[in-house]
Parts: C-alpha cells; sequence; structure tokens
C-alpha cells in the first residue's frame, strides 16, 4: 500500500519522499546519508512547526530517528528499538506496521517496543524505573510524540527508530547535560567548566562517552543496512522517476563542533 501511495507522486521533483527528525547533530549527519530531508529539533520547542512547514512542501512519511534513553532493563546500549508505538502523557500513537516490519526485517536483532516521548531528558535511573514500571515503555526521547502527533494530524504514516545509548539503569551526569546546545550540538567549553566544578563526574562522563558510541555505532550500521529509504518500501524505484535526486535537505542549521 506504501509504494503505490509513494508512486503517485512520480515525476514531481521538488517532493521529499520522507522527512526524518532527528535532536542532536551526529544524528542528523547520519540521517543526511540517507537522501531524506532532515530535521534537526535540538531543544524540540519549534519542531512541530518546522514539521508543519516542510510537510506543506510535500511530504509521504515522517521518521524519528536517533538515540534513546533507555527504560527496560534489558536493553543495553547500542540496542536499536523500533517502536510499535509512541505514547505521551495520555495520548498513544500507533506506527505504521507494515514499514516497522520492513525495519525489523532488515535489522534482525531490534527490539520491537513502546517508545515513551517527553519534554526533557530523563537523567535519574530512579525516574526511568518509574516510567517504565509505569508505562511499559522500553525506551524514551524528546522528538518521536511530537512526530507521531504531527504525523496523525496530517494522516501521514509514521516511524520511529531509536538506539539505546544510557541504560536504564545508569544516570546522565549533570556535565553532559549542561554541554547540550538548544541546536542540538555539544558545547565543550561549558562541558569542561562544568566539569571542573564537579569533578566527580568524570567517570560517569566518560562511561556516557562509551555508551554514546556504541548507539552511534548501531545508527550507522542500521542506516547502512535499511538503505536510502529508511526501510520504505520501494524508495529505490521511485527516486529513479524523480531524476535520481538524493540530495539531503536541512531544516534548520547545526555546527558541527
Amino acid at each position: 500500500m506504501l509504494a503505490s501511495i509513494f508512486r503517485s507522486v512520480a515525476g514531481n521533483v521538488d517532493w521529499p519522499m520522507v522527512i526524518t527528525v532527528v535532536g542532536l547533530a551526529f544524528e542528523a549527519r547520519i540521517a543526511a546519508r540517507t537522501g531524506a530531508h532532515v530535521i534537526c529539533s535540538g531543544d524540540g520547542r519549534t519542531l512541530a512547526a518546522s514539521l508543519d512547514r516542510a510537510i506543506r512542501k510535500g511530504c509521504r512519511g515522517l521518521i524519528s530517528f536517533g538515540v534513546a534513553g533507555g527504560l527496560s532493563p534489558e536493553l543495553r546500549p547500542g540496542t536499536c528499538v523500533v517502536a510499535s508505538a509512541i505514547i505521551s502523557g495520555t495520548a498513544r500513537y500507533k506506527t505504521d506496521e507494515s514499514w516497522s516490519r520492513n525495519l525489523l526485517q532488515a535489522i534482525p536483532d531490534a527490539v520491537y517496543g513502546t517508545i515513551m516521548g517527553v519534554p526533557a531528558p530523563v537523567a535519574h535511573a530512579d525516574a526511568k524505573r518509574a516510567l517504565f514500571l509505569n508505562t511499559g515503555a522500553v525506551a524514551v526521547d524528546m522528538e518521536s510524540h511530537v512526530v507521531a502527533r504531527v504525523a496523525l494530524a496530517h494522516d501521514l504514516p509514521m516511524i520511529a527508530i531509536r538506539v539505546v545509548t544510557d541504560p536504564a539503569e545508569r544516570a546522565l551526569p549533570q556535565v553532559a547535560l549542561t554541554a547540550m546546545r538548544p541546536n542540538g550540538t555539544i558545547d565543550i567549553a561549558a562541558m569542561i567548566r562544568s566539569l571542573m566544578k564537579r569533578p566527580r563526574e568524570l567517570p560517569a562522563l566518560l562511561r556516557t562517552a562509551l555508551d554514546a558510541g556504541a548507539a552511534r555505532t548501531t545508527l550507522l550500521h542500521g542506516r547502512q543496512a535499511l538503505g536510502s529509504g529508511l526501510g520504505l518500501a520501494d524508495i529505490r524505484e521511485i527516486k529513479v522517476d524523480l531524476t535520481g535526486q538524493t540530495g539531503a535537505r536541512f531544516e534548520g542549521s547545526f555546527d558541527h563542533r
């Protein structure tokens, strides 16, 4: 069904097939290699408006892509989660089943489970444990619920592919949170200043960096396995119909530091 929907736009070279939403700059660089239109949401305050603008230019599917915090104690850093649903407060959004099935076939080790969307990082192990027990969600991020809500409003298929970076039992150090800029990049100078005030957090920061490295490796492998359409059926055929246009486009800006 998705393939037939996507073929209806063949011949219009200005319409992106997929819009991919990420929260961090390094995620955007990975997603850009798929040829999708990438929106790096940063702190997420303008994400819904950015998505609305991009969708008006043409869109046939939304992806929430990147890292997530682990809520299930069984998920280790680097574990890929394909969302069966997205929850936020009392709302529950279903992801597209056929598209998600493509993801699971392309990434056999992926976990199929519910992802929770939140407006701010869940930094403490106790908070993660409470969310897992109260909701059953296996992972948490700051973008998927916004993407799901906008997808529902526009009647678009939506999926989420997220990789665990900080596991359920591990807290995020304050120095790491302090270093995050609103545009999704890392402020190294701010991190150093914060670390000088909290030198005891150095071991936790190094552990966080190792966890993030494992997650980045999985994202890269997953992106390669899924190809240019991130698991969307027949995307390669359609891109040929669209004169082979593969350049990635970004909404907003971010630096590479």
